[in-house]
């Protein structure tokens, strides 16, 4: 599939989803919203393909929404575009093949909440993380205010909300926004080596561990704990499952099929 606003390549089953349009600093208009759905659509639909990075060219993993586009819009306008890119966000978190956000630059109002929506955030020691939509009278509406709480608690989320306050890597890795802090030189290539760390396991065990995180993680904890149990009793039932006892056993490498 040919893209215009970013790049998409595929290696060793990784996809690697660039947003490429260093000049607006990667801002978020209609067209990169509508492609990065037709992308993540196109990694998980894809056999060759495991899981997926997503960067930025330049400078910026994604510094914001792209401002020109909401002029004039109405309300309506404006509800049914932060919507639409919910809906695509929502994908690649619920994407049953793993997401890891190299964030390399500015993530900023929608690029910190592309990069939330993403299983694992790694973040280049050149990065910076902010929602600083009240700065423009707004509030995030890309799923900003629902993910920054649940992944840094009510207090810092709502400090960083409404103080429109930018933080550093380190910052963000201390309060839990991202997994690590790694060399910008060495970025992509250790979210290359952590995602083929998680491609070494079984997929359909990758997949049931990603839908009973999300299904579970706002139910009561005894109904969480009965979901599991039943994603238990699903993986029990696999080829994979199957293999990956009978090597342990064995004492060799485990060969998955994803069945």
């Amino acid at each position: 599939m040919a893209y215009s606003t970013l790049t998409f390549d595929v290696a060793d089953r990784i996809a690697t989803i660039t947003v490429n349009r260093p000049d607006k600093l990667n801002a978020l208009n209609a067209a990169t919203i509508g492609e990065l759905g037709q992308a993540i659509d196109e990694a998980i639909g894809r056999d060759d393909v495991g899981g997926l990075i997503l960067t930025g060219a330049g400078r910026a993993f994604v510094a914001g929404a792209d401002i020109s586009e909401m002029s004039g819009q109405s309300t309506l306008e404006m509800q049914r575009m932060a919507r639409r890119g919910q809906l695509v966000f929502r994908r690649f978190e619920t994407s049953p093949k793993p997401t890891i956000a190299a964030v390399n630059g500015f993530a900023l109002g929608g690029g910190c909440e592309l990069a939330m929506a993403c299983h694992v955030r790694l973040a280049s020691d050149a990065a910076k993380f902010g929602q600083p939509e009240v700065k423009l009278g707004l509030i995030p509406g890309y799923g900003g205010t629902q993910r920054l709480p649940r992944l840094v608690g009510k207090g810092r989320a709502l400090q960083l909300l409404m103080t429109a306050e930018m933080i550093d890597a380190n910052e963000a890795y201390r309060i839990g926004l991202a997994n690590a802090v790694v060399p910008a030189a060495e970025l992509l290539d250790r979210a290359r080596a952590m995602l083929q760390q998680m491609l070494a396991n079984a997929p359909v065990a990758l997949a049931l561990c990603i839908e009973a995180v999300n299904a579970g993680y706002d139910l009561p904890l005894e109904e969480a704990m009965q979901m599991e149990a039943h994603q238990f009793g699903l993986s029990a039932s696999t080829d994979d499952m199957r293999e990956g006892t009978g090597a342990f056993l064995a004492k060799r490498a485990a060969q998955f099929t994803g069945r």
